[in-house]
């Protein structure tokens, strides 16, 4: 009897203890709506990919630094973080308004958008109507510049060792500023590229790497060889000075390239676009590998022994013809289209000596040969891919930016000069044009 009232006394008291409770109205629910998890999700991938393509810079950076000779070696990294800085200006005043200029605000319907700056979001999203099933336009701002700087860091390698600093800087203030980011709307603008022709190309074989390789391509062509490259009809070459610089450039690039293609899925709201963005992770990864081994087994047999210069610009090669298509390949396809670009760097390099185009790090074989095939290889594995609308796409992006950038070569050269003088070159752009070395110590009896 006394266990059954003790029982019913604690029964009561918990009953009142839970009455207040039961008083209170039900928590808020915090969970945010689905359209919101979405925008959350997505901000977060452009922002992720965004920073590893950032890190790229530094892959770029480093890779160049090492393929030039000693003397040249602060040059290149002068170089490369001015023009990143740069491009992270132009492409805010200009550059992301013209490559999305948005419903109404063409100038040229389809082909031109307009000047004007880019613009984010308020601070806590007040007062405003953004679109909560997509992403910030911060997010989306910062991710799209990295590509517009990963296009004037291809040029920067090409031309080493004999151009001045500040006609450079000034090409690229106009090749990001103007140049990238209109013929990046004709496709990712909703541009004529994309509306009339249907061209594919997933994250910029062409859009990106062709056209940094047609912008250097033209500053070759006009710049002229380094003094001693080709004497006697003869190609005399000028090695790197520091290999394991280069080497550690090419795993940074490789890495951020996991940035450059997973991010242009431009989606990560749903599980299909999770493992669509970790099958693309993976056809990267080993497009690279394949052009890696490619050039690997080609050098040994073409050469006698393995060439690492080779062997570091095939895994590039891998990654940038697999870019225009890291989706739809399966894994074997992709290691064979990174494989071909393997190939084409190979055979390319010394193509461009028999031309005395003299390309310091190998970036036009590597970005615009290999872009050209990576955009061609779409075709292979994407059945909405059409030859016409590949061919005419490369070929209307490539007139444009070499028509482009060839001009304001051949202005800046007679405005002001673009090459330094024999004396200069002889004695390294790090002391001509910077005074100051990489390596002093190394210089000083």
């Amino acid at each position: 009897m006394k266990n059954q009232i003790r029982t019913a006394g604690v029964a009561t008291a918990l009953c009142a203890l839970a009455l207040p409770a039961l008083a209170q109205d039900a928590a808020p629910d915090t969970t945010p709506p689905m359209a919101d998890i979405g925008y959350i999700f997505t901000t977060f991938m452009f922002l992720v990919a965004g920073f590893l393509v950032f890190w790229m810079a530094a892959g770029f950076t480093m890779l160049e630094a090492g393929l030039v000779r000693q003397k040249n070696t602060t040059m290149q990294l002068m170089k490369n973080v001015a023009l990143f800085s740069f491009a992270a200006v132009l492409y805010y005043l200009v550059g992301y308004n013209l490559m999305y200029p948005g419903d109404g605000n063409w100038i040229v319907e389809g082909w031109i958008g307009a000047f004007s700056l880019a613009a984010l979001e308020p601070v806590g999203l007040a007062d405003t109507a953004t679109d909560l099933t997509y992403a910030s336009v911060g997010s989306d701002f910062f991710f799209q510049l990295m590509f517009c700087a990963t296009t004037a860091s291809i040029v920067s390698g090409t031309l080493a060792e004999r151009i001045k600093l500040w006609p450079f800087l000034f090409f690229v203030i106009v090749l990001t500023g103007v140049i990238y980011p209109i013929q990046a709307s004709w496709k990712w603008g909703g541009g004529y590229l994309d509306a009339q022709l249907g061209f594919l190309d997933f994250a910029g074989s062409t859009v990106v790497h062709s056209v940094g390789g047609w912008a250097a391509l033209a500053g070759a062509l006009i710049l002229g060889p380094r003094l001693g490259k080709y004497k006697d009809g003869r190609v005399h070459p000028m090695p790197g000075a520091n290999l394991p610089l280069a080497t550690l450039g090419t795993f940074i690039l490789w890495l951020g390239w996991f940035g450059f293609n997973g991010g242009s899925q431009l989606y990560m709201d749903t599980a299909g676009n999770v493992a669509d963005i970790s099958r693309i992770f993976a056809n990267t990864n080993t497009a690279a590998a394949g052009g890696a081994i490619t050039a690997l087994i080609l050098t040994q047999l073409l050469y006698g022994k393995p060439d690492l210069t080779m062997v570091l610009n095939g895994a590039l090669a891998g990654l940038v013809s697999i870019t225009a298509e890291p989706l739809m390949p399966t894994l074997g396809s992709a290691t064979l289209i990174g494989a071909v670009g393997g190939a084409i760097v190979v055979f390319a390099v010394p193509f461009l000596d028999r031309l005395r185009i003299d390309d310091v790090v190998g970036a036009i074989p590597v970005h615009l040969f290999c872009g050209i095939w990576g955009t061609l290889a779409v075709l292979a594995t994407n059945p909405d891919a059409t030859v016409t609308g590949q061919v005419l796409s490369i070929v209307i992006v490539g007139a444009f930016v070499f028509v482009c950038s060839a001009a304001l070569w051949l202005a800046l050269r007679a405005v002001t000069g673009i090459r330094v003088s024999e004396e200069d070159e002889i004695t390294g752009l790090d002391v001509a044009e910077l005074g100051m070395e990489s390596y002093p110590e190394f210089s000083k009896g």
